[in-house]
């Protein structure tokens, strides 16, 4: 089943290292409510089937006035058909989820909550240029699943130059004394045109430590590990079953809408992305337009996206697949790139499936780029 993603770009601060689209002024939170219901009624004609996962990101759509959520999954149920169990995720701060929130998204069809902790550490949170504090971080947790919502997911970083091993070790253990089903852990990236890089840049912080980044990705697949999650994704952790449907979708290929500022969206052949500036796709969207730029995938285009997001995952890359659905000059290619890794017991062959080692997951964007393929690549066939 196809999947729906909408970006909501409004956030109440920005934090030191994001580089996503948002704005932090909630002045047209409501006409841009009503132009993700006009992108979703000019767009309906891209799915025919059922809509499995429905995914609101951000930004942080949290900061969404609940009337804004019930009008979009309105007209969402108007003009899609929508699975009885679909999963549908909101992106989540915790300063956003009090009582009343939480209460009012619990009479919408929301069953999902992927909450921004990121630290259980007050002088963490204010380095980062967070919204919320180390209390607020844990008390949102326990109050949703209170009210129902134990299909959790919290988000944490690591890497930071904050960030002792013995921190990073209580963060892992509270994530997992909450017994959420899914955690998702990313390592502090220093992206250009951000506050943090800026900072870095003038010396006022310390460049993020790669030998640290390492140190904190093994000793957090280690724990989770004993705690009995699965690590189906290099970023993704959960227990059995309680994979994130709609993301998991995204590196098996699936086709999705991408609805709002910024967000992509995926046909099976097609990608196309949408202006990441909010005025702009307003005055189209009331213009009649759409504000969005297409790109027809190549053959090699698909094949390297295949090779990107499997690898990432713990089923990990067919063999079969790559014969299949693209030719067996790209198998006998791909069978040729994985030897050095092969060699270097990074990647292993399980059952014509390519899979990383635990050393291997340290270096998967490496190995991913190293066996892309180019029409150059082909040239001599």
């Amino acid at each position: 089943m196809s999947g729906i993603y909408i970006h909501i770009p409004f956030c109440k601060k920005a934090c030191s290292y994001c580089d996503f689209h948002f704005s932090t002024s909630l002045k047209y939170v409501d006409e841009m409510t009503d132009a993700i219901c006009e992108e979703i009624i000019r767009k309906k004609s891209r799915i025919t089937d059922q809509v499995g996962t429905i995914y609101f990101g951000g930004g942080t759509p949290s900061v969404l006035p609940s009337k804004g959520f019930e009008k979009i999954f309105n007209t969402i149920t108007k003009h899609f058909s929508v699975s009885s169990d679909a999963e549908i995720t909101i992106e989540a701060n915790p300063d956003d989820l009090d009582a009343k929130k939480i209460n009012e998204l619990r009479k919408l069809p929301v069953n999902r909550f992927s909450i921004g902790i990121q630290s259980f550490f007050d002088e963490d949170l204010i380095w980062m240029n967070r919204a919320h504090n180390a209390g607020e971080a844990e008390s949102c947790i326990k109050r949703s699943q209170d009210a129902g919502f134990e299909n959790l997911s919290i988000d944490l970083i690591y890497g930071y130059p904050l960030l002792t091993d013995n921190k990073w070790l209580t963060n892992i253990n509270k994530a997992i004394e909450f017994q959420t089903p899914h955690i998702s852990a990313y390592s502090l990236t220093v992206e250009p045109r951000t506050a943090l890089a800026n900072a870095i840049k003038k010396g006022k912080q310390p460049a993020v430590n790669d030998e640290q980044s390492a140190s904190q990705f093994m000793m957090l697949i280690d724990k989770l590990n004993s705690g009995g999650f699965e690590h189906y994704e290099i970023s993704n952790f959960s227990k059995p079953g309680k994979y994130a449907v709609h993301n998991t979708n995204y590196w098996r290929g699936i086709p999705y809408l991408g609805i709002g500022p910024s967000a992509h969206g995926f046909s099976g052949k097609t990608r196309y992305l949408n202006i990441a500036n909010n005025a702009i796709y307003l005055s189209e969207l009331q213009a009649g337009k759409l504000p969005e730029t297409i790109e027809e995938l190549s053959l090699y285009d698909r094949f390297n996206e295949y090779i990107m997001t499997s690898l990432r995952t713990m089923w990990g890359t067919s063999l079969t697949k790559i014969e299949s659905d693209f030719d067996k000059v790209f198998l006998s290619d791909t069978i040729k790139n994985i030897k050095p890794f092969i060699e270097k017991k990074w990647l292993k062959d399980q059952n014509s499936h390519l899979v990383l080692t635990l050393e291997g997951k340290l270096f998967a964007d490496h190995i991913a780029s190293e066996l892309f393929i180019t029409e150059d690549d082909h040239f001599k066939y």
